[in-house]
């Protein structure tokens, strides 16, 4: 089952101009594409859209506005507008039941490390392959107990049932180090600010 379920109007007119006359009128322009098909045209409601968004590869069921024809997909590319965090245009890539994808998936760090560490997120996210209707939305990267000196690699990861991991197994995800000393900074910004 879809994460998501969009209604989708076709598109007719094309260029800067139309795509800003749909987003004026509260829709997102966007583009279906893949299976051997022509891309498709269509535009999105624009809020249902940017929630939808929010969660990292969110299985989309792309409705026909009549009822006709639904679709699965994923958002492949997403413009966003950099100012007013809008999004600007959409490209959806069309997936299929049990078919395996490659997807990037945000890695978020879990536990505590020793007690006098710091610790580095080095990637934000790692490549896995996963069946398109069970998309991980995130992983975690357990850092409990890690000691200075140590540190974690995709192929350490726990991944969940069905997905394989993609990225190189010895790329470094986040590593655990001695905390940087400040001290001499902080002197140095106190005989700056008494100097002035």
């Amino acid at each position: 089952m879809a994460d998501f379920k969009l209604i989708a109007e076709a598109r007719s007119e094309f260029g800067k101009g139309a795509a800003r006359k749909i987003r004026r009128a509260g829709r997102i322009p966007a583009v279906v594409y893949g299976h051997g098909g022509d891309p498709v045209h269509i535009s999105l409601e624009g809020h249902a859209t940017m929630l939808a968004l929010k969660h990292a590869n969110a299985l989309l069921e792309i409705e026909s506005t009549d009822g006709s024809k639904n679709v699965l997909a994923i958002a492949r590319d997403v413009q966003i507008e950099p100012v007013r965090r809008e999004i600007e245009h959409l490209d959806l890539i069309v997936v299929e039941r049990g078919e395996m994808i490659e997807v990037d998936v945000p890695i978020h760090i879990v536990g505590e490390p020793a007690p006098g560490t710091m610790i580095s997120q080095e990637e934000s996210t790692i490549v896995v392959k996963a069946d398109a209707t069970k998309l991980p939305e995130v992983i975690e990267a357990s850092i409990a107990g890690r000691t200075v000196g140590e540190h974690v690699l995709a192929k350490e990861i726990e991944l969940p049932a069905g997905v394989k991991l993609v990225s190189d197994p010895e790329l470094l995800v986040v590593n655990v180090a001695e905390p940087t000393r400040e001290e001499p900074e902080d002197e140095t910004e106190t005989d700056e600010s008494e100097s002035e």
